[in-house]
């Protein structure tokens, strides 16, 4: 193995080691057992393709700037999906109720990716109703 010592990558990592554990539990089905086995390549190839050579390359950056705002809470479980689609998508939080008398939605948080208004903004919520809320955080 002379030479080759350099090369090898002894991952010790306890996020590995969980879900390797999880990987040989014979109740594990075939779905969950794919989706392990691609989390721990991309966790493995974080560590062994860290000293890989860099090349400077001049790139156009897209004129549409992207931002999605989830509606706290429900909105936040649709955020992956579209970051997955626009990884360089800036991220804000918008935090709603409604108020139980009025039915009116009271905003308790805002934080946008600034400035906001150079964005194409998608807003998630997966709970419409009476679509105050929606009104309500796009005026915002």
């Amino acid at each position: 193995m002379d030479g080759f010592s350099e090369n090898v990558y002894v991952l010790d990592h306890p996020l590995i080691t969980h879900k390797i554990s999880i990987l040989r539990d014979k109740r594990t089905g075939t779905n969950e057992f794919r989706q392990l086995v691609e989390e721990i390549a991309m966790l493995m190839g974080f560590v062994a393709l860290s000293d890989l050579p860099m090349k400077s390359v001049e790139v156009e950056t897209p004129i549409e700037k992207l931002a999605v705002v989830p509606i706290l809470r429900a909105g936040l479980g649709m955020v992956s999906g579209l970051t997955a689609l626009v990884p360089s998508a800036k991220i804000g939080h918008i935090g709603l109720y409604r108020d139980e008398k009025t039915h009116k939605p009271v905003e308790y948080f805002c934080k946008l990716p600034n400035p906001i208004e150079e964005r194409t903004i998608v807003v998630c919520d997966p709970m419409l109703a009476t679509g105050g809320s929606g009104i309500d955080a796009i005026t915002q």
